[in-house]
């Protein structure tokens, strides 16, 4: 993969990423289950959810729960390419979230983690689909949001 492909390649990875924080963010998650394979795996903390019906059902649980504010930020965005569709990406991400309406008073933000994605290009959908996102805190505080399912 030459220079220009692997900028290509990473940008299509991010503005993937960036659609998908969109989604959770501003129309609850309600197609973050189309960002992953099938087979695909979520994990940050004692969450570890396996497959795609699985990672759609929590965000249906967020929703389920009522009123709530969300902002994901990302940063450092950096991808790898193994030359055989399959992808490794790097980032850290910013998330700011308290439950009831807006406005909520400004505070730091309640968790920094850093996250490591593998993807995999799927020929059918002519796009990467993520098959495991892996996210691990660094830093948290604030108004966490607790999944029990």
């Amino acid at each position: 993969m030459n220079r220009r492909e692997r900028a290509l390649a990473t940008a299509e990875l991010e503005m993937g990423l960036a659609d998908f924080w969109h989604d959770v963010d501003t129309n609850w998650g309600r197609n973050a289950g189309s960002y992953y394979a099938p087979e695909g795996v979520y994990v940050s903390g004692r969450l570890n959810l396996q497959g795609r019906e699985a990672i759609q059902g929590f965000y249906s649980w967020r929703e389920d729960r009522g009123e709530r504010v969300a902002v994901h930020a990302f940063s450092n965005f950096r991808a790898e390419f193994d030359g055989a569709g399959g992808a490794t990406a790097h980032w850290y991400m910013l998330l700011w979230g308290a439950d009831g309406p807006v406005p909520h008073a400004s505070e730091p933000p309640t968790r920094i983690s850093r996250a490591t994605e593998t993807f995999r290009w799927d020929e059918g959908e002519q796009r990467w689909l993520c098959t495991r996102r892996e996210l691990v805190n660094l830093f948290k505080g604030g108004a966490q949001l607790n999944f029990s399912g």
